[in-house]
């Protein structure tokens, strides 16, 4: 078939299938990342609590580094948030002690 298209038809073909490949995405979000874990989760536990949704997506976007010490909230943005884990220690406060168990025979 492309000994019947002209070159410069095909060149043109070729450029923009280089154009396309340079926009290609890893399409293994399905086993990787945040959304892979979700997944997971999901599957595993027939559903995640809106919850515990919540606290991943905290953690995903102002817990997890990158190598460079960036949270995703930090690049979205352009500034610094605080420690997550700190900021979490100074609001907790005195935990509450156990429940006491009783023995009945």
């Amino acid at each position: 078939m492309t000994a019947h298209v002209p070159s410069e038809e095909i060149k043109q073909w070729q450029s923009w299938a280089h154009w396309i490949a340079t926009k290609f995405q890893r399409t293994s979000s399905a086993v990787e990342g945040r959304n892979g874990a979700l997944s997971r989760m999901n599957h595993n536990q027939r559903s995640i609590p809106l919850t515990r949704l919540k606290v991943l997506t905290v953690i995903h976007n102002f817990g997890i580094k990158r190598q460079d010490g960036t949270t995703a909230a930090q690049r979205l943005f352009g500034q610094k948030f605080p420690d997550l884990f700190e900021w979490i220690v100074e609001r907790v406060g005195e935990l509450p002690c156990p429940r006491e168990h009783s023995v009945t025979h």
